[in-house]
């Protein structure tokens, strides 16, 4: 079955890669703003009885999605058999429940905007944390891949005898995965968060690793703030330098100054753009679209 792979800006390199993969086409998404702010978006490319799979890394969802919507519609219009949305970072899967009083349940509001507008979700570790899996949020088929052995092995070869450190009880299956993918001991830190950018963590006894290198691992690295608290407390038990392993890169603000200092080395994976790119998934996910996985439904 042929696929056209179409990216928005910014995301050709990783479409590119993709498409060399598993041998489809890849076509261009212009898109530019005219004076009074709204988008001009145009297709190159055939997308007649084709597969179409939008590349985009929702980074910057607010802008990004409606150009999506746009070229969707396009590429429907234009005789596409099917529109499938290829995010390797998925956006607003943090708010997952109404901390206060009156706010929007994010998650919820975003996915059904994305499920009336493709066929088919594909995402690399969304921040599945309320939710038990994307099926019990999307209406649509979806597809979650994992990129935890690759960050596995990828320690495995560059490491030398690590110690896995989840930053947060969130990241037990993490550290947990990870460890013993590689064989390596893991331990996990306890937060207390005060608020997006005030956290505690608490650090158990590590005198018994201090002949490991400490690898935080975690899925996301956005303010930093968890992973800088982290490397200190690691730093004040004798620790050697840890290193930093994530999936996906956002780095927002100042975080990326923040913890260069802090870290031996810090690596992700290329679902974002990012200097600290050195894992690769275009293989993981040009692998389940050529073979039709789905999540099984909820």
């Amino acid at each position: 079955m042929q696929r056209l792979t179409l990216a928005l800006p910014g995301n050709e390199d990783f479409a590119r890669r993709l498409a060399q993969t598993y041998g489809g086409d890849v076509g261009r998404i212009e898109t530019r703003r005219f004076p009074d702010g709204e988008s001009y978006v145009r297709l190159h490319g055939e997308p007649t009885g084709q597969i179409v799979d939008l590349i985009c890394t929702l980074t910057h969802p607010d802008p990004q999605f409606l150009l999506l919507v746009f070229a969707a519609d396009a590429a429907r219009e234009l005789g596409a058999r099917e529109v499938n949305l290829v995010a390797p970072y998925l956006a607003y899967m943090r708010q997952d429940k109404r901390f206060h009083d009156g706010e929007s349940v994010t998650s919820r509001s975003f996915a059904r905007m994305v499920s009336s507008t493709f066929d088919k979700l594909l995402t690399v570790d969304p921040h599945l944390h309320r939710y038990p899996t994307l099926s019990a949020l999307y209406t649509i088929p979806t597809t979650t891949l994992h990129a935890a052995p690759l960050l596995a092995d990828w320690i495995a070869e560059h490491v030398e005898k690590p110690l896995i450190v989840g930053p947060d009880e969130e990241s037990e299956q993490w550290a947990g995965s990870i460890a013993s993918r590689i064989g390596a001991p893991h331990v996990v830190l306890r937060k207390t968060r005060h608020g997006d950018r005030s956290v505690d963590i608490e650090v158990p006894d590590l005198s018994v690793w201090r002949d490991r290198t400490p690898v935080l691992v975690d899925d996301i690295a956005s303010s930093g703030r968890t992973l800088a608290i982290a490397a200190h407390k690691l730093a004040e038990q004798g620790m050697r330098k840890p290193e930093c392993v994530v999936v996906h890169a956002l780095f927002a603000e100042d975080a990326w100054t923040l913890l260069t200092p802090l870290f031996a080395r810090i690596t992700s994976t290329d679902t974002v753009p990012h200097p600290s790119n050195r894992i690769g998934l275009a293989s993981l996910i040009a692998g389940a679209l050529s073979s039709g996985q789905t999540d099984p439904r909820t």
